[in-house]
């Protein structure tokens, strides 16, 4: 809206306004954006950029995945210090010559935030693979501990009364016989 030309002095100094505060903003977000206190847009001053991460997501120290490092989302990191300072001196440095000139620029910008967006949502879409890897290895090995410690009542039970009535059936067999030796002895005294 500033590189059109019937845009007026007075309107460009309002835009510049906006840009200035929401490059501020963007500052305030690299800023803040952190998990456990590290940094995650930026590194620890505007000036670094943030260390590669490593996260662990598996079992051995091989099973890691690794971000982009260098990400710097903050207006010095993306290139856009100019933008803001022209912005800020108002119509007089922020002409619509100069923010024709300044698209480019956003631009450019704007490729680099997707890009380390794309970095960190297939990071995240790598992570949250492998927790549901992990799960489904949790609940098999569960499953199978359960199927080893669990026992099967009914058939059990049938084994143990087949078992029972085998032991019974001998035991009598046994009497029986001798039962009948003694019938002879007697017989014969």
């Amino acid at each position: 809206q500033a590189a059109t030309d019937t845009t007026s002095d007075e309107g460009r100094d309002a835009i510049g306004k906006d840009i200035n505060k929401l490059l501020d903003q963007l500052n305030n977000i690299a800023k803040q954006t952190n998990y456990n206190g590290t940094t995650l847009l930026q590194g620890a001053t505007s000036a670094s950029a943030a260390a590669q991460l490593t996260f662990q997501m598996g079992e051995t120290n091989a099973d890691t995945i690794t971000t982009t490092a260098g990400v710097r989302a903050n207006v010095s990191g993306l290139s856009l210090a100019g933008l803001k300072s022209a912005a800020k001196s108002g119509s007089t440095a922020f002409s619509a010559a100069a923010a024709r000139g300044f698209m480019a620029t956003v631009d450019t910008a704007i490729n680099t935030l997707n890009a380390w967006r794309a970095d960190f949502g297939s990071t995240q879409n790598q992570l949250e693979s492998a927790v549901r890897n992990q799960m489904t290895q949790q609940t098999n090995i569960k499953a199978a501990e359960s199927v080893i410690r669990d026992v099967d009542y009914a058939q059990e039970s049938a084994n143990f009364n087949k078992q029972n009535i085998i032991s019974q059936a001998g035991t009598y067999a046994m009497s029986q016989a001798n039962s009948i030796q003694q019938n002879v002895l007697r017989l014969l005294q």
